[in-house]
């Protein structure tokens, strides 16, 4: 009886996807699975969501989007032969910007063979903590970035999928 109720609110629209999901960047060859239940942010909910000014193009979250995962490609300058400076550019830019702002981990890391910066950090929003995972390359010479963020009290039950998520990020 559950199975065949669940399939007639799919059919009529009215739950969302449940299995994992890939996205992208559209025409740009930029793809990853996102954790099971994930579906797209429209733009309405990224503007909500996310402070005004600079927004990522795109976001996929759970139901409740408590957990999201924004991803963009700016048109920020960003020459592969740089990722270090601007690691440190932005290590500091953050504890300006972020009071209380606790650093869980900052390196370099190879993911599908290119190099990526990793910053991971826990702060404060207005009503909540949030554990944060960037990841930050160089892709056709412009900045490339994929935020993973998460409440603290959510982020354990996600984390393991958010990391599986992170290591199926494709660029062609």
């Amino acid at each position: 009886m559950k199975l065949l109720l669940l399939k007639g609110l799919f059919v009529l629209g009215l739950v969302t996807r449940v299995h994992a999901a890939t996205f992208s960047i559209p025409d740009l060859g930029v793809s990853f699975d996102a954790p099971d239940g994930f579906t797209e942010l429209s733009s309405m909910e990224i503007a909500l969501k996310y402070p005004p000014g600079r927004p990522p193009a795109f976001a996929a979250g759970n139901a409740e989007r408590t957990t999201t995962i924004a991803y963009d490609l700016k048109t920020t300058l960003l020459p592969a032969e740089s990722l270090q400076e601007v690691k440190s550019s932005l290590e500091a830019a953050f504890e300006r910007a972020m009071p209380g702002l606790q650093w869980q981990q900052r390196k370099m890391v190879s993911l599908q063979g290119r190099q990526w910066i990793q910053l991971e950090l826990v702060s404060q929003a207005i009503d909540t903590r949030i554990h944060s995972i960037l990841l930050i390359t160089s892709f056709r010479g412009r900045m490339l970035i994929f935020n993973f963020n998460s409440t603290r009290e959510e982020f354990g039950k996600l984390e393991a999928a958010l990391r599986q998520s992170m290591q199926t990020i494709s660029l062609q």
